[in-house]
């Protein structure tokens, strides 16, 4: 990974943003019996607004933590950004309606997003991963990136899985979000990031990778949600050799996996897991 002196030094959001709401709710039996007034823990869900310049692109409704490491991974798996080299800053601003976070990039590839006009105009929910995409020829498609790393281990794959509920406060508060991790090619969690919208925790996980300058080859992604092939092309614009998920994957996802050469793990499971794509070069 090159080194961007830019990325290494934003910091964090300058206010920490609650990340969840207390709600009262009434809990009604199934089987009869009184109704209570429970307290519960909901995610917040919030819009934040994506801009490079002064080109506004997208609204994305997200859970409003670690916006920078968001706006990073978006970039690069948008194809808006090659590498971190081209972002040469960005700020995050809270407004009345949501959060802004406006992107520097170096002019090249500023100009290049402006003539190409590929622009969202529209909000992404929480479970989209294409919104605002009018045309087939636009769905994403990474670029294709050598060195897929070494084949994984089983046991890594278990381990990762293990340490994955522990690693998801969030979630754990309120059973509402996605988390997408990076392991270590012995299974070890390096990191993870949480959100309301699964496309939106691995934009989060990818962007604090590339802040961290980590080696693609060196790990592996895993992600909680199904495997739909955007999820695949994500993973791949960051050159991920290696995405395992908890759920199951479409068939597009495995067509893409293909394409990239990449191992997809499915139905990731304590009791084991699926290999669906599997490159040559990792069959015994």
């Amino acid at each position: 990974m090159e080194e961007n002196h830019a990325l290494a030094s934003i910091g964090r959001q300058a206010k920490a943003i609650p990340t969840s709401r207390e709600v009262t709710a009434r809990r009604v039996p199934a089987t009869g019996g009184p109704v209570q007034e429970v307290a519960r823990l909901v995610a917040i869900e919030a819009p934040v607004g994506l801009v490079y310049g002064f080109q506004p692109y997208a609204v994305m409704m997200t859970t409003p933590a670690d916006l920078e490491d968001f706006a990073i991974g978006f970039s690069l798996t948008e194809g808006i950004i090659r590498s971190p080299v081209d972002i040469r800053g960005l700020s995050v601003e809270e407004g009345a309606d949501g959060m802004t976070v406006t992107i520097d990039l170096v002019p090249d590839r500023l100009h290049a997003l402006l003539a190409n006009r590929r622009l969202r105009n529209t909000v992404g929910r929480t479970g989209c991963g294409v919104c605002g995409v009018e045309e087939l020829a636009a769905l994403p498609l990474a670029e294709r990136r050598g060195g897929q790393g070494e084949a994984i281990a089983p046991e890594a794959i278990h381990r990762a899985l293990e340490a994955l509920a522990g690693g998801q406060p969030l979630n754990a508060a309120t059973r509402a979000v996605h988390a997408a991790a990076w392991a270590g090619s012995d299974g070890e969690l390096r990191l993870l990031r949480e959100d309301v919208g699964r496309h939106n925790a691995l934009d989060k996980l990818i962007g604090a990778l590339l802040r961290s300058g980590t080696d693609p080859a060196e790990g592996f992604i895993v992600i909680t949600s199904r495997l739909s092939f955007e999820m695949v092309e994500k993973a791949a614009a960051f050159g991920a050799g290696t995405l395992v998920a908890i759920s199951a994957p479409t068939s597009l996802a495995l067509d893409r996996a293909r394409r990239h050469g990449m191992t997809l793990v499915a139905i990731a499971r304590e009791d084991g897991h699926m290999v669906f794509v599997e490159p040559e070069s990792h069959l015994a």
